[in-house]
């Protein structure tokens, strides 16, 4: 039985439903600009997106860090 994580913030949310919720408050062009990846600003696209952050760590936690600063 996994243990439960109660000061983490980000546990039990899916990247795509944190994507959704940047894209949704800041849009891709702001988004872009705050985190200046190509899958931002070349043809920006959810899925696009989740593909390049799964596989870039120091761009998934620039946008975590963006949403938990969202969050404030």
């Amino acid at each position: 039985m996994p243990e439960p994580q109660p000061n983490n913030p980000l546990h039990g949310l899916t990247l795509a439903t944190i994507l959704e919720h940047l894209v949704d408050r800041y849009g891709w062009e702001e988004l872009a600009e705050r985190i200046p990846i190509n899958c931002f600003r070349t043809n920006p696209s959810i899925k696009s997106s989740l593909t390049f952050l799964r596989k870039t760590d120091w761009a998934r936690q620039r946008v975590e860090g963006l949403y938990l600063k969202s969050l404030r």
